[in-house]
């Protein structure tokens, strides 16, 4: 459903987006994950057709953004990372506003509207002054509009930014439930948790550069250092550092944030050797499982390089 084809973007002598290639399926929800200035929102707004590619193409449901803009904007939702609402007008006022403007006929706009409330849970605040609603509310009424003309595609650029977290998780499961709805949605995040219970892939970018697009779970695999063990004992810490340092196959122990790590040298390693040996140390243990890799982990180690 969205296809990146060679995609550049130059200002002057900087490159902000450099020969990006990736694609997006129909239906799938894909994080677009890198650090400031890599190129995301550059490259967002190519696909919204609002900047011109330097070399290149995108296409949006079989439709050039250089050459078929206007067939583009009619399947396209785009929520910027910043975006103004018209604070003296009502709810209601604002969406029938951006209703008429995608010329959807006006016998039918109430329902629209109507139904785009209920979905995004603002039912209650169609006849509320925008000026008076919250940041978290305001985000939703954005994605609102957004939704006004049933867009098969939605562009969201840090839909979550500067909310609470109550507002973030209301957020995170308006966007699922879009991608229930066989919606495909391209979700820029810097919370890459977040990004790991939504999205189905995740494009990582790194100076205007891809340098990954796949499963969240293969990231996580490429990020993972090797076989290690987390570990809690109810006694003296030290003491089950050396009891875990003793076991055969493990090279390092350490202690971080009040949890007892230890590594192994191979992935196939019996793990059950490391509390078998805390028992017979007569050590009481509260906690033991296998250690795994967090996007952020997978993030950093991608975007350093280091991954294969």
């Amino acid at each position: 459903m969205i296809e990146v084809r060679n995609l550049s973007r130059r200002f002057g002598t900087v490159t902000a987006v450099d020969t990006l290639t990736f694609s997006v399926a129909r239906g799938e929800i894909c994080g677009f994950i890198g650090p400031n200035g890599a190129g995301k929102t550059t490259t967002i707004r190519i696909l919204s057709t609002l900047l011109a590619p330097s070399s290149g193409d995108a296409m949006i449901g079989g439709f050039s953004v250089s050459s078929d803009r206007t067939e583009v904007r009619r399947i396209l939702g785009y929520m910027p990372d910043t975006f103004g609402v018209y604070e003296d007008m009502l709810v209601e006022e604002y969406l029938h506003f951006f209703a008429a403007m995608h010329r959807i006929p006006s016998a039918d706009r109430e329902k629209v509207i109507d139904d785009i409330l209920g979905l995004t849970d603002l039912g209650s605040k169609k006849t509320t002054l925008i000026r008076t609603m919250s940041r978290g509310n305001q985000q939703r009424l954005g994605l609102a509009r957004v939704l006004v003309h049933n867009p098969d595609v939605l562009l969201l650029d840090e839909p979550a930014s500067g909310l609470d977290p109550r507002a973030r998780i209301e957020i995170r499961s308006l966007i699922a439930e879009l991608g229930r709805m066989k919606k495909t949605i391209l979700v820029s995040s810097h919370i890459l948790r977040e990004m790991s219970d939504l999205c189905d892939t995740i494009a990582v970018i790194e100076a205007g550069r891809l340098l990954y697009k796949g499963s969240v779970a293969e990231a996580l695999r490429r990020a993972a250092q090797g076989l290690e063990v987390e570990f809690r004992v109810a006694e003296e810490a030290g003491r089950a550092l050396d009891a875990a340092g003793a076991v055969e196959g493990v090279t390092r122990v350490w202690e971080e944030e009040g949890v007892l790590h230890a590594s192994f040298d191979r992935p196939d390693r019996d793990i059950s050797t490391v509390p078998a040996a805390l028992h017979r140390a007569g050590l009481r243990i509260t906690l033991f499982r296998e250690s795994q890799a967090d996007l952020e982990e997978a993030f950093l180690r991608l975007t350093r390089g280091k991954v294969t």
